[in-house]
Formats: C-alpha cells, sequence, structure tokens
C-alpha cells in the first residue's frame, strides 16, 4: 500500500539528517497517514479512508465528506476519491429522483 493520502495526494519526501557535525545523511520524511472511517450522509455508510491529518483538517473545514468532495474540482482528487464522489453524486440523483 502506498504510503499517500487519498485527498490531498501527500506522499514520501527524502532529504538529509544533518548531525551537529555537520555529516549528511539520507533519510524519508514519511506523511502523518490516518485511518480513519468517516460518514458519508448521502450514501448512509461510513467509508474507511487513508488520509493525512491536514486532509482530515480540511475534510471537516468544509463540513464533512460529501461536502468536501462535491466541492474539490476531480482535477485534484485521487483516482480512489474520484471514485467515492462519483458513487456520491449517483446516489443524490437516485435521491432526488425519488422525492
Amino acid at each position: 500500500m502506498a504510503k499517500r493520502c487519498i485527498i490531498t495526494g501527500k506522499g514520501v519526501m527524502t532529504g538529509n539528517t544533518v548531525s551537529h557535525a555537520n555529516n549528511k545523511r539520507r533519510r524519508r520524511f514519511l506523511p502523518n497517514l490516518q485511518v480513519v472511517s468517516l460518514l458519508s450522509e448521502t450514501l448512509g455508510t461510513t467509508v474507511a479512508l487513508r488520509v493525512s491529518t491536514h486532509g482530515l483538517r480540511s475534510i471537516e473545514a468544509n463540513g464533512g465528506l460529501d461536502a468536501f468532495l462535491k466541492g474539490t474540482p476531480n482535477s485534484k482528487l485521487s483516482l480512489e476519491a474520484k471514485k467515492l464522489k462519483k458513487s456520491i453524486l449517483s446516489a443524490a440523483a437516485k435521491k432526488v429522483e425519488a422525492k
């Protein structure tokens, strides 16, 4: 499983660890990924996602998973997030048809 956030696209970065003696050695900076279950009001279920803490704050600031995905253009979303957005939009369209 890739160490990449589904929402923001944050991934592994590389750099140097520099000691007090100015010795440099390579290291990896890993994103702070969390597996969270987010509630989708439109789908009526919880969705388990691997999200960075920054992505989680972005979702909460926009009013939840559904609102975040509806307001974000597809060009900024990962493939899995696009699939989730498509299912949310189709479920919302079915709810409108039913009324």
